[in-house]
């Protein structure tokens, strides 16, 4: 039987890999994304909508729009996220802070605490937060993103606990250096800028990290993959990366 598999941040990167996969899968799909318009396309009779995770009403509305076309959730992929800037603490303003709290942590709780109960009640139902290695090892001119993404593996456990006995399943899958259009978003469109970033190494695709979210949603349902931390050979840390030279 298919599910029901609800994806924000669907746009692009991680996840649109995750949409198509599960989509050839022959799962039912609930897509939503800021830039709404590039989420046509994407996969056949999947329901599509705006979504700001940082706005309650747009939550509610896209949740309302994913229920009313799919029915109940089976799988929740939290994948709206970003990283804004490389301010150091000393530094920092307090607007790309706030951007990346509202979006990574206050907007997954916002579409999650209206997705769970549900699951709850029906013993039944997969959360899947898209982390970071950036939650494991912070670095410098990354504080606020790497808390961001450790305060995510906080959210998980205690999800885990508080859902324990339901049947309700949560995974955490964070992934190391990925070429996506993360660095462009961080450094604010600079293509140049962002593609210095995978000079030399051979970084995740989007695909890989998307396989690894379909493995753990395939699982049989006694089993869960609390956590999944995926590396390219080529990197061993934030800091430890290995470049070969031109």
């Amino acid at each position: 039987m298919s599910r029901h598999v609800v994806i924000t941040g669907a746009s692009s990167g991680i996840g649109r890999a995750s949409a198509q996969a599960f989509h050839r899968l022959g799962d039912r799909l609930s897509l939503g994304a800021r830039r709404h318009e590039r989420l046509a396309g994407i996969a056949d009779n999947a329901f599509c909508s705006a979504l700001d995770v940082t706005e309650p009403a747009s939550v509610t509305q896209f949740l309302e729009g994913a229920l009313a076309a799919h029915g109940p959730i089976d799988v929740l992929i939290n994948n709206a996220g970003l990283a804004r800037g490389t301010e150091k603490i000393a530094e920092g303003t307090g607007a790309a802070w706030r951007e990346m709290i509202e979006t990574n942590v206050l907007g997954l709780l916002e579409i999650t605490r209206r997705a769970l109960p549900a699951m709850i009640e029906r013993k039944q139902g997969h959360v899947i937060v898209i982390g970071s290695i950036a939650g494991h090892i912070a670095y410098p001119g990354g504080g606020v993103y790497c808390g961001s993404k450790r305060a995510l593996q906080s959210i998980c456990q205690a999800m885990r606990i508080e859902t324990l006995g339901t049947g309700v399943r949560v995974t955490s899958v964070d992934p190391g250096m990925v070429e996506t259009e993360f660095s462009v978003v961080r450094f604010s469109g600079d293509e140049d800028r962002a593609a210095k970033v995978y000079d030399g190494v051979r970084p995740l695709t989007a695909d890989d990290v998307a396989e690894c979210i379909v493995f753990a949603a395939t699982r049989p349902p006694h089993v869960n993959l609390d956590d999944i931390l995926i590396m390219p050979t080529d990197q061993a840390t934030p800091f430890h990366v290995h470049r070969e030279s031109s």
